[in-house]
């Protein structure tokens, strides 16, 4: 039988982090989604691609470009996509440059909806996070989501 080596527990410390991470992973969600439902009839998802492309130069992305600036894959994207262009607030059309790939653009009624959704949901995100934290705690925040979100940080 072979040696066995005993995993490494978390200690208290450790797990209560854990914790407060995975409560907020699970919590943060459907608090977003919620209002957005609520306030805009969109997930959390959608308005993130809309607002994604609303940042980009001539409010155009390539597909592959935005599944990966909204860590979704190429297939939910386009299901998204599919939904959004239903609400004429996206159009997808051939690269011009490469027509192996396909683009998606705001339409002009997509800038509308995102101009009218963002400022609940900014107010949302301040009374979830922002406003809970002192400015040395969001730059903690800051600090901690960049080490973690860093696929090449040394572990310590």
């Amino acid at each position: 039988m072979p040696d066995e080596q005993e995993p490494n527990w978390l200690d208290d410390e450790e797990m209560d982090a854990w914790i407060q991470v995975a409560i907020a992973l699970a919590r943060l969600p459907h608090a977003l989604d919620a209002q957005l439902l609520r306030d805009a009839q969109l997930t959390h998802f959608e308005y993130e691609v809309l607002a994604a492309l609303s940042e980009a130069p001539k409010r155009t992305l390539r597909m592959s470009e935005l599944a990966e600036m909204s860590y979704g894959s190429l297939s939910r994207l386009s299901h998204v996509v599919g939904r959004l262009e239903k609400r004429n607030w996206v159009r997808r059309f051939q690269c011009p440059e490469d027509g192996r790939y396909t683009n998606a653009v705001l339409t002009d009624e997509g800038w509308e909806k995102v101009v009218a959704t963002a400022p609940g949901y900014v107010a949302n995100v301040r009374r979830l996070v922002i406003d809970r934290l002192t400015r040395a705690q969001l730059r903690q925040v800051s600090a901690i989501g960049r080490r973690i979100n860093d696929p090449d940080a040394d572990p310590r």
